[in-house]
């Protein structure tokens, strides 16, 4: 017979639902983007239906932002909103110097701004998004679609690895939110230096924005399968 505490969750919903429970009445949240993202937005309406917290939300998608306009979380706007006391977002990959890739799912602009203007970003993952190094997953890299073919040659030709364009389901070429196509860089080995990475792809002329996140978050809580929370701080 199988223990009696043996038993299988969600782990991006525990470490959402963890995540959710640090955010106040009179706090301004910032609301990431992704599957995981999506948990912390439904924790998050729970609680208000519970608790009637007064709080406000900026979210950082069109999918997010319909989400919680679904849901009833009361949102605003950049016109009313320049810091955010907590931004609650999602990773692709995390190390243990707490550097992330992130735009998997192509708002990595919009949550790099989010980010840089939080006093807390909170990163929820599963285990399997924690590495020893980065680099397994691709770095998005978000550019301008005027010479966009160009950009992405000079970015073959100065990292000497594949990239790779972002495909819509129908074959049509990815646009985010702001209208930007999404490359991208496949390294297929771990990043040596991700901050020198990270100044190389800002140098690049049509480059807006990339996937590395570094020095940008303060907490992270890993979901288990078994109902375990693990938190790490910088």
């Amino acid at each position: 017979m199988p223990p009696f505490n043996e038993f299988t969750v969600n782990p991006k919903e525990v470490a959402a639902e963890r995540a959710v429970s640090y955010i106040q009445s009179g706090m301004t949240v910032g609301l990431g983007t992704g599957s995981t993202a999506a948990f912390a937005v439904k924790a998050l309406a729970a609680r208000l239906v519970e608790e009637h917290l007064d709080i406000r939300c900026l979210a950082t998608s069109s999918a997010i932002t319909q989400l919680a306009q679904d849901l009833g979380i009361p949102l605003a706007d950049w016109t009313s909103v320049n810091r955010f006391d907590i931004t609650i977002d999602g990773a692709d990959e995390i190390d243990p110097e707490f550097r992330l890739i992130k735009g998997g799912g192509g708002a990595l602009v919009r949550e790099k701004l989010a980010a840089v203007v939080s006093d807390v970003e909170i990163i929820i993952v599963d285990p399997s998004k924690v590495k020893a190094a980065l680099g397994a997953f691709p770095v998005p890299v978000a550019v301008v679609p005027f010479g966009w073919q160009s950009t992405r040659e000079r970015l073959c030709e100065k990292f000497s690895c594949p990239v790779t364009t972002r495909n819509r389901p129908d074959g049509q070429l990815f646009l985010s939110d702001d209208g930007l196509h999404i490359l991208d860089l496949a390294s297929g080995a771990p990043l040596p230096d991700p901050e020198r990475l990270d100044r190389e792809l800002n140098s690049v002329v049509g480059v807006v924005e990339h996937g590395l996140f570094i020095g940008l978050c303060h907490r992270v809580v890993i979901g288990h399968a078994d109902g375990v929370i693990e938190e790490r701080t910088p």
